[in-house]
Order: structure tokens, then C-alpha cells, then sequence
């Protein structure tokens, strides 16, 4: 097969279409799906030559790598400004990943408080078991993260942009406190997309998408990504991932190959219907909050537009009225959709406090600004303009709405 070198010069559009092509020899236009769980050789002896080390381009096992993957892993790697890129099952195999392959018993990681709820678990619930010390702060308080990072602290985790009430961490600032000290810093970086943010640029050693959002955009399939150096993602992700089985199907690749050819149309897109929304929206009698990083009220809102070039396509609400208030306006909601996924071509809103952040206890979800009024809503590609009449149909069912 052909391999197609990205040019340096490319800008992210055209590498997010162009980058990692491999052509078969019928010469294809759209990428070719390798559906095949194995790989045959020659010989005895070149079967042996490829598990002893298997050179570009050559395969062993699905589990190991695929080369509809290995196109995604480019593309995406490409992208990013990342030198390689190891593919996962889901968003959350990428953070279990980047995590345990890099830490053992005795080792100590610094992470934000603000969270997704299968992340606290991996750092609440999982490391610790096995021995590694967890330490949570406030992540957008920079004494605490130098209060908290020492000599010998292993690695430094945090969302770019927090999951549901949007905090925004400066990525450069906690990059240098994790580095005085040795640590690596892993980045998960889904609110922000591989479109708004040079995430490895401001200094992040790792970044992490569940390609289940942004990525893929259209409510498909599963997946996920770990992004770094390439001894990193070879040496210490590839041998973790491939015994413990977290790889991405052939199938899924390609889907996601394919959404990476609009992936930066659609979040421009929806990231401009975004500030529409909340500006339209702020100030309105039902709601206590409107929280969006490009919004000047936001609290780091100075901070999101240097990291960024736009506000994202997350918008967090706060109903006054508690959980009740906000059930009503979800169920009078027409065209938005109630749904627990975020970054799809379809509006979507949840109600964290009792879908993505339930396990919580309701002093846990208080302190990461979680209310029984708070709901997260991820604008899709719809237009503004309709979107708009429905939220402000959908408050006017709020208790004390008027």
C-alpha cells in the first residue's frame, strides 16, 4: 500500500483529510475497511521475523493494529501535532490507558476536582487500589496545583475544559508546575476538540479524546485516542493496550476516518450557533446561570479565548427551581434531545446531577458546581435560530418562569 506523507505546509483542514492515506494497489479514493481479525505470512520464517518486530506497514493480530486504524491513528496524530497516536475502544479505554500504562504502586498523580464521572472513578476508585496516590484540587487555583505537585509526582491529570459546569485550566501554567517537578501532564481534551486547541503546543505531554464525540459528530460508534511522542505511545500505551484488548474495530476506524474530513467545518459550526445560544439566553428570568467560555461573564473567560479560538459547542444552564424546574423544561423541550452524549450533529441536553454525575454524593457534585438545577447542553448543527425558540419555549415552563 501507498503511503501518503502529510506535507508540513498542509493546514489542519487538509491534513484531516489527506493525512495517513494508505492506497491499495486498486488505488481507491475513499479510504479501504480492513474488516480482518488476522493477517497471514509468507513463511514460517517471516512469521516469526514480524512477532519478533513487525516493520511499517506489516500486522499481526487486530488487537495489535489494523490498517484501517493505523490511518485513523495518523490522520488524527496529524491533526493534533501529535508524532504518533495509539487507538482506542472508547473515550474511556483512552483515559484507563494513558493512565494505568504509566503508573504503578507507590507513584503519585495530581488531577483536577472537576471531572467526568468514569474519570473521578479510574482516579478515586481504581489507582488507588493498586497503590497509586490520587491528589485532587481545584483546578483552576494554580497555588493549589503548586501546593500539591512534588518531586516525584508522576503525572498531572485534568479535562482542558471541565464536564458539565465548564471550567477552563491554563494549560501552560499547570504544564510548568508538573514539569519543575518531572511530571507529565495529560490532558483530556473532548470540549475543547483537536479544532479550537494546539493542546500539545501549550504543553501537554498526552492529550485524550473519546473520538465518540466531536470526532466522530453523528451518534455512530465508539472510540478513543491517546496522543503523544512516539516512544510513548509505541513503548508504553501500544504493550498495555494491545494485552489488555482496549483496541478500536476496523469498522469503527474508518467511520471516524471518514468524520475527520468535516470534523472542523461542523465545530466551527457549532461552536459559532454556541455563542448564539448563550448570548440569547443570558440574563433570561428562568435561568440563575448561563455558563459558556466565550462569554465575558465567564470566570475564565480571558483564559478560554487565548487557549481557544472559540467558546467550544458545551453550554451549562442552571434553572432556578432546583431539579424540578429543570426536569420541566427538558420534557418541554421539541427539538433538543434528551441524551446523555455531547458533540453530535443533534442538539443535545442532560440533567448531570442525575445522569452523568448520579454516582456522586450531592456534597461531591456541589463542589464541582453541579446543581439540581444544572444541565449541559451540546448544540449540534441545527439552526440557530430554531434551537433558540425551543430553549425559550422550554424555560417558560420553568416554575416562576415569568
Amino acid at each position: 500500500m501507498k503511503d501518503t506523507t502529510p506535507n508540513p505546509s498542509w493546514k489542519p483542514r487538509t491534513r484531516a483529510i489527506h493525512a495517513g492515506t494508505r492506497r491499495s494497489q486498486y488505488g481507491e479514493v475513499s479510504e479501504a475497511l480492513f474488516l480482518t481479525q488476522g493477517f497471514v505470512y509468507d513463511s514460517a520464517e517471516a512469521a516469526e521475523a514480524r512477532f519478533i518486530e513487525a516493520g511499517p506497514d506489516e500486522y499481526i493480530y487486530a488487537r495489535y493494529g489494523n490498517p484501517t486504524v493505523r490511518m485513523f491513528e495518523d490522520r488524527i496524530a496529524a491533526l493534533e501535532g501529535a508524532e504518533d497516536a495509539f487507538a482506542t475502544a472508547s473515550g474511556m479505554a483512552a483515559v484507563n490507558a494513558a493512565l494505568t500504562a504509566m503508573l504503578k504502586a507507590g507513584d503519585h498523580v495530581v488531577a483536577a476536582r472537576a471531572l467526568f464521572g468514569s474519570c473521578l472513578y479510574i482516579l478515586e476508585e481504581i489507582l488507588p487500589r493498586y497503590g497509586v496516590e490520587v491528589t485532587f484540587v481545584d483546578g483552576t487555583d494554580l497555588d493549589a496545583w503548586r501546593a500539591a505537585v512534588r518531586p516525584g509526582t508522576k503525572a498531572v491529570f485534568f479535562e482542558s475544559i471541565s464536564n458539565p459546569v465548564l471550567e477552563v485550566i491554563d494549560i501552560a501554567a499547570v504544564a510548568d508546575i508538573a514539569h519543575a517537578a518531572g511530571a507529565a501532564v495529560i490532558v483530556d481534551n473532548v470540549f475543547a476538540t483537536p479544532v479550537f486547541q494546539d493542546t500539545i503546543g501549550l504543553g501537554a505531554d498526552v492529550v485524550i479524546y473519546s473520538a465518540t464525540k466531536h470526532i466522530d459528530g453523528q451518534g455512530r460508534c465508539l472510540g478513543g485516542v491517546v496522543l503523544g511522542t512516539r516512544d510513548f505511545i509505541r513503548k508504553t500505551i501500544e504493550p498495555y493496550a494491545k494485552h489488555t484488548g482496549g483496541a478500536m474495530s476496523p469498522f469503527n476506524a474508518w467511520v471516524l476516518l471518514k468524520s475527520l474530513e468535516t470534523v472542523d467545518l461542523r465545530c466551527r459550526a457549532q461552536a459559532a450557533t454556541a455563542l448564539r445560544i448563550a448570548q440569547a439566553l443570558d440574563g433570561h428570568a428562568a435561568l440563575a446561570r448561563v455558563i459558556f467560555p466565550g462569554l465575558s461573564s465567564h470566570p475564565q473567560h480571558a483564559l478560554a479565548m487565548r487557549q481557544m479560538e472559540q467558546g467550544g459547542t458545551v453550554i451549562a444552564l442552571e434553572v432556578k427551581g432546583g431539579q424540578a424546574a429543570a426536569f420541566a423544561v427538558l420534557n418541554a423541550l421539541k427539538l433538543i434531545t434528551i441524551s446523555n452524549n455531547l458533540g453530535d450533529a443533534k442538539s443535545i441536553i442532560t440533567h448531570p446531577a442525575t445522569t452523568t454525575h448520579q454516582r456522586l454524593t450531592e456534597d461531591q457534585r456541589a463542589a464541582l458546581g453541579i446543581t439540581p438545577g444544572t444541565l449541559r447542553l451540546s448544540v449540534g448543527l441545527e439552526d440557530a435560530d430554531d434551537l433558540i425558540a425551543d430553549l425559550h419555549a422550554a424555560l417558560a415552563a420553568a416554575p416562576g418562569a415569568a
